[in-house]
Order: structure tokens, then C-alpha cells, then sequence
């Protein structure tokens, strides 16, 4: 029986290389001169560092474009709380991957709202989706293609 899965992943080498050409950016900004603005990859995010929130929301778009033009989805990403301490403000950008409950939850809920010939099975933090033919499981992607939901999803293991 055909069936794929939907997934929410990013592609840690990719995050790693956006990071990078942010920091040689950042580097060679004329209005970054002299301070010790950069970007550090955690285990659960991006740590933004500058000398004042001004200096932070200047970083942000440049992370953003260099994330953009490595075919990351900029949804994937999730801005915390700026804290400051006077001499230093830093920001932590949340990488959102799998597919949580809720959005499962939700998928799943639109796959059965449109009445399509397929079953879909929330299985851990992804979502199989499974059918007797495989144009039921295209349409299924097209659909959610279409739809605007909170995070960017995948579509891989297609079976036949």
C-alpha cells in the first residue's frame, strides 16, 4: 500500500554553514567594527550576542537571508526573549524540528476534514500518512502544501 511520512526536519550542516557566513558578515560590516558581535550554534538553537539590542535586531535579518538562501524555512526559526545586561544583549533563536502533538493533531484533522481516500497515523513526531493510490497521497500534498501551518513540513519515504 503506498503511504509517506510528513516530517518537520532541518539540516544541521546547512544551519552550520548559514551561521558561519552570518559571522563573516557580521565581521566585515563597517557598522559592526570593533565590537564583538556574532552568532554561536547551540545544541537547541543560535545564540545572538552584541553590545546593545540595536546591534541585535540588525543581526537578525542578516541570519535570516543567510538561512533563506540556504533553502532553510525562516519558520522553522523561533526568536526568544532579548536579555540585557548593560554591557552585552543576547538573543536566543529557537530551531523548531518534528512535528509536536498539536500540529499533529491538526494534520491530521485537515486530512480528515477534506474527506480524502487516505488514513493518516500520528506516529512519534511524524505522521504517515497511507492510501491505496498513490495520486490520493499527492493530492494530500498538494493540500497541505496549500495550507498555512506554524512550520515548514517535508515529505519523505514514499512508498509504493
Amino acid at each position: 500500500m503506498p503511504s509517506f511520512d510528513i516530517v518537520s526536519e532541518l539540516d544541521s550542516h546547512e544551519v552550520t554553514n548559514a551561521v558561519d557566513q552570518a559571522n563573516k558578515e557580521v565581521s566585515t560590516r563597517f557598522d559592526f567594527k570593533g565590537s564583538n558581535a556574532n552568532f554561536e550554534q547551540t545544541d537547541d538553537g543560535i545564540l545572538l550576542k552584541a553590545e546593545s539590542t540595536f546591534q541585535l535586531q540588525q543581526m537578525l535579518p542578516i541570519l535570516y537571508a543567510k538561512m533563506g538562501k540556504r533553502g532553510i524555512d525562516i519558520s522553522a526559526l523561533e526568536s526568544g526573549k532579548i536579555t540585557d545586561t548593560g554591557k552585552t544583549a543576547s538573543q536566543t533563536i529557537a530551531l523548531k524540528q518534528g512535528i509536536g502533538s498539536d500540529l499533529a493533531k491538526k494534520i491530521v484533522k485537515l486530512i480528515k476534514d477534506k474527506k480524502m481516500k487516505v488514513q493518516a497515523a500520528i506516529n512519534g513526531d511524524k505522521v504517515r500518512v497511507t492510501g491505496k493510490k498513490r495520486d490520493d497521497l499527492q493530492e494530500v500534498i498538494q493540500m497541505l502544501r496549500s495550507e498555512d501551518l506554524e512550520q515548514p513540513l517535508q515529505f519523505n519515504n514514499f512508498r509504493d
